[in-house]
């Protein structure tokens, strides 16, 4: 993503010659390429149309002249794209590929680093790689990441464990590295040499041969000019490294003439060529450890972080779906093969992580592609979880519902389930014992009860699908031809046979009025408190009395809810304090603040006349439920915001909207942390929506978890470009800062503000332009000035999260094992076998356990089962694995053993580095 979108010529001159005498020049390597933005201020059928023209230009141009060398951005979906629609060209394609004359891959796509899990990141890397093999040539084995905003802590060791001992790299380079390479190294101490990009990033060269207007050469000295510039970079001389390329553009049809103009000291590489000639060692490079995300080189562009907010919703829950639902269920519990199903679903994921995709920074009608790719995974991932439930089901009698474990480890939770009752239910587990249950919503028996004159009853029996009338299933009628009543009663599920036909001829000659009703069985929406073995099923099934009590019930009473782990009170203004049962106490939770935003999809800019509106205009509380299982309260605050941006004024509207906010609090039983939902429907524009949460003691740095790391951050960003250098930063799973945490459904943009002593998530962020070419916190336009008024995400908007206090500076392994708890509730499905079955016992799948070690994907592969896990702190841990296995192998992450591991009585374990990413293959012999 830049802003040069013109196709790049040459004139005829000799950028390269040096006058008798001079020293000679380092070498320069010309690396022509194209950035391929696949969409971004056009959605992607139009941006593939200039794809297809530019690649037949290149492929006919390297066929004609074998001096050629071109690299396709790093991304494999240049090729698939191309290919998709000129299928009779890939053998010319594969050709130069297995010349080496033409590099592809590593990426499939190339991704924004935090807007995606770090399972994404790997099976992005994982397709990339195995589909320029398909071609049959080798992928670039190059970690080029030119163009995304920041990189993750953890993206060293994910190259290292692919066989990439090379990255490149612009935008996030701090301003310690002064040289253009320096050692890269991940939190558990993997290194990689990493290229970074000056003098230019990407396009670096863009400008050496390019004509001047009205067609005149361009002086001489050029590429002098080039070399000077750069050569600073380079204190150990070598070659340099010359990015020929912008944004969708071909190079010129004669750089292979200019390059052999211009000597012996200059020539043409692939990126790949250029880094085949360089040692992958790190010994005497400067080193710089974790996440990249300095503006003081270039811009990061923080604001993508919270655009669109939508995206970033559809974006974690999909994930989640595909990674620790779908993938597990199939690998462990079903007896077909889901495989191109999953595939499918991680096409989605892959293609919706580009990074002008998911950040939103894109034009209206890319939003929306983006959008419904997110639904699509979401769905094939659905879909997935129907099939194996489904199986699974069919052995589950009627009546009963049938429990997963998406966590590698055992488990009580709550499951919300519908289930036939009169008066206040009971349910047993499988193995018989009672389970807490609390009733949540008594839904009605009387669905219809009308009087219609006879002449309509052949029109209402027409209701009648199949046997279905009013989304439930006939399991008796009746008719009365004294009472002149029609009664239909109606259940989840019959068993008895049903024929429309009986009930016509029933009805046959009635006349006069006729009373029908349609009376439900009696059911109840109940919250169940259930035990799961890891990553495994349990059966619950309904019995006539009443189940157990928990161990330790929640209650609601006088706007306060209390589980003994955790106390929380609603004020007067809608804050809540929290207290644990160690005596910790946090106030001023939850405070709702609205401000002004004339920036863009790149970056925030708050007016310089702001009107910051954190009062409300009234606070109500409303009680939800009453424990003992589940308690709440909705939070009802109203304000009055202001209802636009005044560009011209550099303020605020003074016109404004009448908003309520309405939280809910929710206490569980057994859950160290209040869960909060934030509902408003947003009728403004141009701002920006946060939630305040006060810390209980004054922070010198944030912890963030995303792409399987926990990442310390400072109060302050470092500047030195045209970006103002915000300390928004995001978080993945939570964030946590002065002994309070927050766990997170998606990717969330916070702040730690006030001197450390509170913290602002980003609930909402409204803009009316992809990028503004006046943009008070940023010098440079980071796009074209398109108006993007779906951007300004008007209606309803909802934002899940929990809140947890901690002891210590760092939030332990209990915060970590909290957010796992938080992003993946039970799944539940009702069963369908015969009511009388017997109830399957619970049953466990693999169970992954260690202090600090976390599970982030198992899944069916080459006839194993592949598992990968993290060590989530910075001491050595040890992976436990147990579970129905006899072979357990460690391999990388392209599936290739590395080494054996010893599996006595279905157990092995494994010792972790402080951050060290594992894949683990099991299976039974």
């Amino acid at each position: 993503m830049r802003m040069n979108t013109g196709r790049m010529n040459t004139g005829r001159t000799n950028p390269g010659r040096t006058n008798p005498g001079q020293a000679a020049a380092p070498e320069i390597v010309v690396v022509p390429h194209t950035h391929w933005d696949r969409e971004w201020y056009l959605p992607f059928q139009r941006f593939r149309l200039r794809l297809v023209s530019l690649l037949d230009g290149v492929i006919g141009g390297m066929e004609a002249d074998p001096r050629w060398h071109f690299t396709l951005d790093g991304q494999m979906a240049a090729v698939d794209d191309y290919l998709e629609v000129r299928p009779d060209q890939r053998e010319r394609v594969a050709a130069l590929v297995r010349e080496g004359r033409l590099a592809v891959g590593p990426w499939q796509i190339l991704h924004d680093e935090f807007l995606c899990s770090g399972e994404n990141i790997v099976r992005n890397l994982e397709l990339g790689m195995r589909r320029a093999e398909e071609l049959g040539g080798a992928p670039m084995m190059v970690g080029y990441l030119p163009d995304q905003f920041g990189h993750c802590a953890q993206t060293p060791q994910i190259l290292k464990l692919a066989g990439i001992e090379h990255a490149c790299v612009w935008r996030g380079v701090p301003a310690e590295v002064r040289v253009s390479a320096f050692a890269w190294e991940a939190p558990d101490g993997t290194a990689v040499r990493t290229q970074y990009l000056p003098e230019g990033g990407y396009g670096n060269a863009a400008s050496m041969f390019e004509e001047l207007p009205g067609g005149a050469s361009p002086p001489a000295g050029r590429a002098a000019g080039f070399a000077a510039s750069m050569g600073r970079w380079y204190p150990r001389g070598g070659p340099l490294l010359a990015m020929y390329g912008a944004d969708h553009t071909a190079p010129a049809p004669d750089l292979a003439d200019r390059i052999a103009e211009a000597g012996p000291g200059m020539r043409l590489d692939t990126l790949a060529g250029y880094f085949a000639g360089q040692d992958p060692s790190v010994d005497g490079l400067p080193r710089v450890r974790g996440e990249l995300r300095s503006h003081a080189r270039a811009n990061i562009l923080p604001g993508v972080i919270s655009a669109r907010i939508r995206l970033k919703q559809l974006m974690g829950r999909a994930e989640r779906l595909v990674e620790r639902y779908a993938e597990p269920l199939a690998a462990l519990w079903y007896a077909g093969d889901a495989r191109r199903f999953l595939d499918l679903a991680w096409g989605r994921l892959i293609e919706a992580s580009c990074h002008d995709s998911v950040t939103g920074c894109g034009s209206d009608e890319t939003a929306e592609q983006v959008a419904a790719r997110m639904a699509e995974a979401e769905q094939l991932g659905r879909a997935v979880c129907d099939l194996v439930t489904a199986e699974r089901a069919a052995s589950v009698p009627h009546g009963s519902h049938l429990v997963f474990n998406p966590s590698p480890v055992p488990r009580t939770g709550l499951i919300t389930v519908d289930v036939p009752a009169d008066g206040e239910p009971g349910l047993v587990a499988g193995d018989g014992r009672p389970v807490p249950v609390q009733t949540l919503e008594i839904a009605p028996t009387v669905l219809d009860d009308a009087v219609h004159p006879a002449s309509r009853l052949p029109i209402l029996l027409e209701r009648v699908y199949g046997r279905v009338l009013f989304g439930q299933e006939i399991r008796d009628w009746t008719v009365s031809r004294k009472e002149r009543t029609l009664t239909f009663h109606v259940t989840s599920r019959a068993d008895v046979p049903f024929d429309i036909g009986d009930v016509r001829e029933a009805l046959s000659g009635a006349d006069g009025e006729w009373r029908v009703r349609i009376i439900a069985d009696p059911r109840r929406t109940v919250a169940a408190l259930v035990d799961v073995p890891a990553l495994g099923m349990t059966t619950v099934r309904p019995v006539p009395s009443p189940g157990g009590a928990p161990d330790a019930p929640v209650m609601a009473d006088g706007n306060v809810l209390d589980n003994g782990l955790l106390r929380a009170r609603v004020h007067d203004d809608g804050t809540l304090g929290l207290r644990t049962a160690s005596g910790h106490i946090v106030e001023g939770v939850g405070r709702i603040v609205d401000g002004g935003d004339l920036g863009d999809s790149y970056n925030h800019a708050p007016p310089a006349h702001d009107r910051l509106v954190g009062d409300p205009l009234s606070v109500d509380v409303e009680p939800v439920w009453a424990g003992p299982l589940v308690a709440a309260y909705d939070i009802v605050r109203t304000y009055r915001w202001p209802a636009s941006g005044d560009a011209q004024g550099d303020a605020r509207s003074s016109a404004e909207e009448d908003v309520t906010v309405t939280t809910r609090a929710e206490l569980r039983a057994g859950e160290p942390f209040l869960r909060l939902r934030v509902t408003f429907d947003n009728r403004c524009e141009d701002h920006r929506t946060r939630l305040h949460l006060s810390l209980p003691r004054q922070a010198a740095s944030s912890f963030a978890e995303g792409q399987f790391a926990v990442t310390e951050r400072g109060l302050t960003a470092e500047g030195g470009f045209g970006e103002r250098p915000v300390p928004t930063f995001p978080a993945s799973g939570f964030v946590a800062a002065g002994g309070l945490a927050v766990l997170l459904e998606h990717a969330t943009e916070y702040e730690v503000i006030g001197g450390g002593r509170e913290l602002a998530l980003t609930l909402l962020r409204s803009i009316g332009y992809l990028s503004r070419d006046r943009n008070a916190y940023r010098d440079q336009p980071a796009g074209p000035q398109l108006a993007t008024p779906q951007a300004q995400c008007r209606g309803e908007r909802t934002v899940g999260l929990a809140v947890m206090p901690y002891d210590g500076e760092r939030p332990g392994t209990e915060v970590g094992r909290a957010a796992e708890a938080f992003r993946h509730e039970f799944l539940a499905g009702a069963g369908y076998g015969h009511a009388t079955a017997a109830v399957p016992p619970p049953r466990a799948g693999v169970a992954i356990t260690g202090e600090g070690v976390a599970m982030t994907s198992l899944r069916a592969r080459d006839g194993w089962i592949e598992t990968r896990m993290v060590a989530q702190q910075d001491e050595p841990a040890t992976a436990v694995l147990r579970g129905l296995f006899t072979e357990a192998a460690r391999v990388d992450l392209r599936g290739n053993p590395v080494m054996p591991l010893d599996v006595h009585d279905g157990t092995a374990t494994l010792a972790l580095r402080p951050w060290e990413i594992a894949t683990v293959r099991l299976r039974a012999g």
